[in-house]
């Protein structure tokens, strides 16, 4: 059985948070969230936030066992983009484009989908 969760409008781009999923594709739950707390980078907090969510959803809602847990599918998606004008010579004005992502988690048992 799968367990899905959505982190949602993540003030990062989707690329940079990319870089960090890559690291954690198709492990064990416990292993994943090992590796993203020693993770330099500052996508590594809200990859790990969306991680336990959807563990604490599948253990609390659907009483599955934390240690068979594993990361069936993780991708991230652009949420959308905040356009700010940044002044510039001869009266000129810049687009700044601060970008959002959308984080998905399924995580699921080994267990066949129960129809």
């Amino acid at each position: 059985m799968e367990v899905k969760t959505v982190e949602k409008y993540i003030r990062m781009s989707p690329r940079k948070i990319k870089y960090v999923i890559d690291l954690v594709k198709d492990r064990p739950v416990q292993e994943a969230v090992d590796i993203l707390s020693f993770t330099p980078r500052a996508a590594a907090t809200a990859v790990k936030k969306a991680i336990q969510s959807a563990t604490a959803n599948a253990v609390e809602n659907f009483k599955m066992n934390e240690d068979d847990l594993f990361i069936y599918e993780i991708y991230v998606n652009e949420g959308p983009t905040l356009k700010r004008f940044k002044p510039r010579a001869r009266g000129r004005a810049t687009r700044i484009r601060k970008r959002t992502s959308h984080i998905t988690v399924c995580v699921s048992n080994g267990k066949e989908k129960e129809a």
